[in-house]
């Protein structure tokens, strides 16, 4: 018996109920719709920069495997996003510098999975919600490495197949520089802002 006609079957008999316990069907089909929510395999979200029509996101939360993959289209600021909590990483490959950039994450600074799936759905819902966070990083030029065997195991297999064969750069946290212009930008438009700068001398 399909979804669809269960719902149909169900609320097709229930007419004979009272208001009261009409209102508490209700409630309990609430309950059910958000455990749902939670408990599926994945979600994906549709995102737009603020104010911007040239940039779209998709960002995709797969629960099983704890992890948020983020696609930004914005020209040469294009960017991919991996979240992975399992591992305990965050990995950012910026097309305009052809290289990754790899952060720890922190719960200080990073959302939780379902708190950032939560601020997806109110963002797609809502649109002109405009909250984000900026986590502002620097990595040291020059200092990029090729991962090897090992470095793949500890950052997992989502970030290898985003990385694998660009150069990496590992990122810290900072302040935010006097003069951001040279920055780029990546993480999840209007929710969760990666600004990733050069470490300067």
């Amino acid at each position: 018996m399909s979804l669809g006609f269960f719902s149909i079957f169900t609320f097709c008999n229930l007419s004979f109920l009272s208001e009261r316990k009409m209102n508490r069907f209700a409630a309990i089909l609430a309950l059910l719709g958000v455990f749902w929510t939670q408990t599926s395999a994945s979600e994906t979200y549709f995102l737009h920069g603020p104010d911007n029509a040239y940039v779209v996101a998709t960002m995709t939360i797969d629960n099983e495997k704890d992890l948020a993959d983020v696609h930004i289209r914005s020209g040469l600021y294009s960017s991919d996003t991996i979240f992975d909590y399992r591992h305990g990483y965050v990995a950012t490959k910026l097309y305009s510098r052809n290289a990754c950039f790899i952060l720890k994450i922190e719960k200080d600074s990073i959302p939780e999975l379902r708190e950032l799936g939560r601020l997806a759905f109110e963002k797609q819902t809502l649109k002109k919600i405009f909250s984000p966070n900026d986590v502002w990083v620097e990595y040291e030029p020059g200092s990029s490495t090729i991962a090897n065997i090992k470095e793949w195991f500890v950052y997992g297999r989502a970030i290898e197949n985003l990385c694998r064969d660009l150069p990496i750069y590992r990122l810290v946290k900072s302040e935010a520089p006097l003069n951001s212009r040279a920055c780029a930008t990546s993480g999840v438009p209007s929710i969760l802002g990666i600004r990733i700068c050069e470490k300067l001398d």
